[in-house]
């Protein structure tokens, strides 16, 4: 009895432990592969398997499975229904299989596709808002048949993996309509030049793939991102017989034309959530040397997201076609930054985007 209290115990203390990480995380894939990992380790089983169910299709999709071959296994789909899986999934119920070999409901064909048997399974639906979300499986527990136990454990983390997939799926959801606003805003500063379209989207994809070469974690990209996706909203308030200007600025239009960082900055200090991303917007034109501006900051005095931007926005400007220049080739562009590295731009920041244009991640067609 000591022995079972401890067993219990434990359990216990790791679904309270797999409770606290996905409702820590408004990432799906990592509460999907933690479902599976939690899965397997409570019932000691060979391997688990997660699907979802495609709402349009009427289908499960193998959107997780871990354990042996299990990649081969993900390109395979189940109708409603059709096999234990769908099942399940049609009548939201939860099945112990401990011959499943000879089960009628079986779907031969995955294990015919991944060359792994499978002998016992508990397969539950994931249910959410009384809609199925999908259908999570324990398969081939080691030594021993699955149990009613077993099938308690796994309700537990399927009660939890729908809450927290249906929350990622709203704050997804929410996290697309803010991205959605914040690139219609860029749009209208696009919309006022015509000659600077697909600029935005250009510059956020080459400072995200400068970011990724330089290490950057995921807040980092986010920040980056966004910030690239803004760094020109302070020219809204620019007035347009000085942004569209087409012949050389006078230096009191160039004073002007300069004060979009400042601007931006100061249209971003409304939103709270948004102070990460100020720095690069407002030091976006500051040069490694110190000749820039608004402010004239030096070397890494300048925040690194603004010395990346720096870089990708030049860059975008070098190779796009002005009504008074014809746009630089890729290759011409590459040696101006690398002539002004050091200079101008963060010689890091001009290494690594260069790397990125050699390994084939910046394409000469995104132009």
């Amino acid at each position: 009895m000591e022995a079972e209290n401890k067993i219990h115990s434990e359990h216990l203390k790791q679904i309270l432990e797999f409770s606290a990480v996905i409702n820590s995380s408004l990432e799906i894939e990592e509460i999907r592969k933690r479902t599976i990992e939690a899965s397997i380790r409570l019932t000691n089983s060979e391997a688990g398997s997660l699907l979802l169910f495609d709402e349009n299709k009427k289908e499960l999709y193998f959107d997780v499975a871990i354990g042996k071959k299990a990649d081969k296994i993900k390109t395979i789909r189940l109708k409603l229904g059709q096999g234990i899986a769908g099942w399940v999934a049609l009548h939201k119920e939860v099945l112990i299989i401990n011959d499943v070999q000879s089960d009628p409901r079986f779907f031969r064909k995955a294990d015919e596709q991944s060359g792994f048997v499978t002998k016992r399974m508990i397969c539950l639906p994931v249910v959410s808002k009384n809609k199925v979300a999908g259908v999570l499986q324990a398969i081939n527990k080691i030594d021993i048949p699955y149990n009613e136990y077993d099938a308690g454990l796994l309700k537990a983390l399927a009660n939890q993996v729908a809450v927290a997939i249906e929350n990622a799926k709203l704050y997804n959801e929410l996290k697309e309509t803010f991205y959605e606003i914040v690139f219609a805003l860029a749009d209208t500063i696009e919309k006022r030049d015509p000659y600077t379209g697909g600029h935005t989207k250009r510059v956020m994809d080459y400072c995200i793939a400068i970011g990724k070469e330089m290490g950057l974690n995921k807040d980092e990209i986010e920040n980056l991102k966004l910030a690239a996706i803004l760094h020109d909203i302070g020219k809204i308030g620019i007035r347009d017989a000085v942004l569209l200007k087409e012949a050389q600025l006078s230096e009191e239009e160039f004073v002007t034309i300069k004060n979009h960082t400042i601007f931006g900055a100061e249209i971003l200090q409304h939103v709270k959530k948004l102070d990460a991303i100020i720095p690069g917007v407002k030091y976006h034109h500051e040069k490694f040397d110190g000749t820039g501006y608004p402010e004239k900051l030096k070397g890494e005095e300048i925040p690194l997201i603004a010395r990346i931007i720096a870089v990708a926005d030049t860059f975008d400007a070098m190779i796009t076609d002005r009504p008074y220049r014809k746009g630089l080739s890729f290759e011409t562009a590459l040696l101006e930054l690398k002539s002004k590295a050091g200079k101008q731009f963060d010689p890091l920041v001009v290494e690594s985007f260069i790397k990125v244009f050699e390994k084939g991640e910046i394409r000469r067609n995104e132009t």
